[in-house]
């Protein structure tokens, strides 16, 4: 299992997202310099079922493409939440999951009120879960 460190302010701002729109799946980008993860960019659910599934707005994703270019700064990851089921990648996630290289986030908020998120790498059909851990921001 490969480990992640993901800044502590950006953990908590996806678990804001998520308690916000308990009733939908969110979504939206993380970037990346060569410091490490930099920035939460929330994109619009597009999907016709937004309870069950996520589609990224188009627009608003190109929209932080290219804020990210901009930045000097990659896609690192790409989130949503699971609103009533595990952190773990549906059939559905898997089969439209096109970034390979990237970190794939699942937030969940239908385990007893408790929200628990997880990462993982996938490629075709084969998944690897990533160990999570917070890093604080440094003092500055």
């Amino acid at each position: 299992m490969s480990a992640v460190r993901l800044p502590r302010a950006i953990v908590n701002q996806l678990l804001h997202l998520a308690q916000k729109s308990p009733e939908e799946e969110i979504c939206g980008l993380i970037s990346r310099d060569r410091t490490g993860f930099r920035k939460c960019y929330p994109v619009a659910n597009a999907a016709g079922d937004r309870k069950r599934f996520f589609t990224l707005d188009p627009k608003q994703q190109i929209e932080a493409m290219r804020a990210m270019r901009e930045r000097g700064e990659e896609l690192a990851a790409i989130y949503h939440s699971h609103p009533d089921a595990p952190p773990l990648p549906s059939l559905a996630d898997i089969e439209q999951h096109e970034y390979p290289g990237v970190l794939y986030l699942i937030i969940s908020l239908g385990t007893q009120g408790v929200l628990e998120m997880r990462g993982f790498h996938i490629r075709g059909r084969s998944i690897e879960e990533a160990a999570i851990g917070l890093q604080d921001e440094p003092a500055s």
